[in-house]
């Protein structure tokens, strides 16, 4: 069996339950992207932040004026067109993030129950490493 196969099957997997745990707080793993992202990088573009998502530019923006309406998420520039946003979390959205994070958090657990403490972390390692030089491939 191919190992890759078997990543894009879990994954599509793991996605799906995300967005279900997710979905009971309003949010969606789009959501929860920008979030983390903006919380890491305040002030990021709008660009920068869909490439981060893999999603474009347009998308991100829907996202961010969903965001925005929650009030996760403010903008301290005008808007306008051709204007960088200057946006930022809120302590709403720092709240949302923290409640997203927990429901990751309880997919984790749900999924990889059978899996004992030290292969739980054995196969978090390995999937980081690959992870992170796939990743770095990307960049160049």
């Amino acid at each position: 069996m191919s190992a890759a196969f078997l990543l894009s099957g879990l994954g599509r997997i793991v996605r799906e339950e995300i967005e279900n745990e997710l979905r009971g707080l309003d949010l969606s793993l789009r959501h929860l992207s920008a979030l983390g992202h903006l919380s890491r990088t305040p002030g990021v573009s709008y660009s920068e932040l869909g490439r981060r998502a893999g999603v474009t530019a347009q998308s991100m923006q829907a996202t961010l004026r969903q965001l925005e309406s929650m009030g996760a998420v403010e903008r301290t520039t005008p808007t306008g067109r051709g204007r960088t946003a200057e946006l930022h979390v809120t302590e709403t959205g720092r709240e949302l993030l923290a409640r997203g994070k927990q429901a990751v958090r309880t997919v984790d657990e749900s999924l990889f129950e059978d899996l004992a403490p030290p292969e739980r972390e054995q196969l978090t390692r390995l999937l980081l490493r690959t992870f992170n030089k796939v990743a770095s491939g990307r960049r160049e």
